[in-house]
């Protein structure tokens, strides 16, 4: 627990002075977040604070982890890295973004794979090479949705870094409760970098995450949350509580493929301010509302998580289920409320819109 703490620390007050610099430099260069039609801020903003997010996390870990092999966790943070260097240039507008969906994300997983981090879902169930090979794959995919779902779900001041420091507070809660010192002190390292940036990105946000902080958070709280070995009375708690921790960006991404797809609309090529954040903010919450309610709901997955390992089979299958339907219920309630249509589809009323990143 003191080692989380200490890196917790570096990492916060490293990624909150680290900033300054950074924003000078973002300015200096043109890496900014023009105003636009699409756009609410007036001037422009600095996109590189994934830079302070990802120096951040490397001093932590160098620093927090003193004496200790950090052999473990080198694949994690070559994946890391390449994604932060992936999203930069897609801020640069230099790479499409399928390139960064179809080719950076699953490279990540694939250097994930070889460095031994993997599911364990089949190979539990079917012996053999079946199951591993499955597992392979189960693993290539849930690194790339999940950071994709991140990716996407930097669109409003603060609510990206917010549900990362939280999904990852539970991952080392998690990892300390089964005796997972790695996992526990990167989570931690995660947890200060996130919010010592938001210390610069709440509303009203004076820098932008970009692209290359987003999927690098998302890309470490997908990892960690697999790397999560907890001991359940359940095994099939195993695979429900990490989704559970990424909650807030499974439903959002959710809502905006379902809501899309009914429009007839691709999801991931179709940007536009119909995310739940945006639909919240426009029926009355404002933009400081729509997030503190969505840290509220990452926060509510978490607990859950953490009472799901103490739940019997039966108790997590009625859990599942339930939590199924509830998403269900969320997305038809959250169709109902005003927000933004994209391209040429009917516009409704003028509602007032918050302010977004990036993406």
């Amino acid at each position: 627990m003191g080692l989380s703490l200490v890196t917790f620390a570096i990492a916060f007050v490293t990624s909150l002075m680290i900033a300054v610099p950074v924003r000078r430099l973002a300015l200096r260069v043109g890496m900014v977040d023009l105003p636009g039609p699409r756009k609410i801020h007036l001037e422009p903003v600095p996109l590189l604070g994934g830079i302070s997010i990802y120096t951040a996390v490397i001093v932590a870990v160098l620093m927090g982890n003193r004496g200790q092999s950090l052999r473990p966790i080198v694949g994690i943070m070559a994946a890391a890295t390449l994604l932060v260097l992936v999203g930069t240039l897609d801020d640069w507008g230099l790479l499409h973004h399928q390139v960064k969906l179809f080719l950076g994300f699953p490279a990540a997983g694939l250097i994930l794979l070889a460095s031994g981090t993997r599911a364990q879902v089949f190979s539990t169930l079917l012996p053999g090479r079946f199951g591993a090979f499955a597992d392979a794959i189960l693993t290539v995919f849930w690194i790339t949705a999940i950071t994709a779902s991140f990716s996407i779900l930097d669109y409003m001041d603060g609510l990206c870094a917010g549900v990362a420091a939280i999904a990852s507070l539970f991952i080392a809660i998690l990892g300390m409760l089964n005796g997972q010192l790695l996992v526990g002190t990167l989570a931690a390292a995660i947890v200060g970098a996130a919010l010592g940036f938001l210390g610069w990105n709440f509303s009203p946000a004076r820098m932008f995450m970009g692209d290359g902080g987003a999927i690098f958070l998302g890309f470490l709280v997908a990892t960690l949350a697999l790397k999560l070995h907890i001991n359940p009375a359940s095994r099939s708690a195993a695979w429900l509580v990490p989704v559970l921790i990424v909650g807030v960006p499974v439903l959002d991404t959710t809502l905006v493929s379902v809501s899309r797809l009914g429009r007839g609309l691709i999801p991931f090529t179709s940007p536009g301010k119909d995310h739940t954040g945006h639909r919240l903010a426009n029926y009355g919450l404002r933009t400081r509302g729509a997030v503190l309610l969505m840290y509220a709901a990452g926060t509510g997955f978490g607990l859950l998580a953490i009472v799901c390992i103490r739940l019997g089979p039966g108790q997590v299958a009625r859990l599942g289920a339930l939590l199924v339907l509830v998403l269900f219920a969320a997305i038809a309630l959250l169709e109902y409320l005003p927000f933004e249509r994209q391209g040429t589809e009917a516009k409704l009323p003028p509602q007032p819109t918050p302010p977004e990143s990036a993406t």
